[in-house]
């Protein structure tokens, strides 16, 4: 079983930048496809990005595509993701998540409690 601690979240004015990180402990990560979802106040968690298992391959989802940057590193058993130009529609509580395989942008259930990231002046 995946224990994931998620961090670097905080409050940043509209085209700011934040990176966020994603622990995690109990299995090593590189057995996993690797994701970053979103939910925002009164919507439904929705997919961002996902990172193939080495990371050379990534996915986004088209809201965030050109903003945002997602990577790995296997050795730290961490992922990350490079928010940057932020808008206040980017506010919203971020989890990491394995997903179940690659393209499938479906995450297993194993989720941390997020951090929360919103983007207001």
């Amino acid at each position: 079983q995946v224990q994931l601690v998620e961090s670097g979240g905080g409050l940043v004015q509209p085209g700011g930048s934040l990176r966020l990180s994603c622990e995690a402990s109990g299995r090593t990560l590189s057995t996993y496809v690797m994701g970053w979802f979103r939910q925002a106040p009164g919507k439904e968690r929705e997919f961002v990005a996902a990172i193939s298992w080495g990371g050379r391959s990534t996915d986004y989802a088209d809201s965030v595509k050109g903003r945002f940057t997602i990577s790995r590193d296997n050795a730290k058993n961490t992922v990350y993701l490079q928010l940057n130009s932020l808008k206040p529609e980017d506010t919203a509580v971020y989890y990491c998540a394995p997903l179940s395989d690659w393209g499938s942008r479906s995450a297993l259930n194993y989720w941390g409690k997020g951090t929360l990231v919103t983007v207001s002046s």
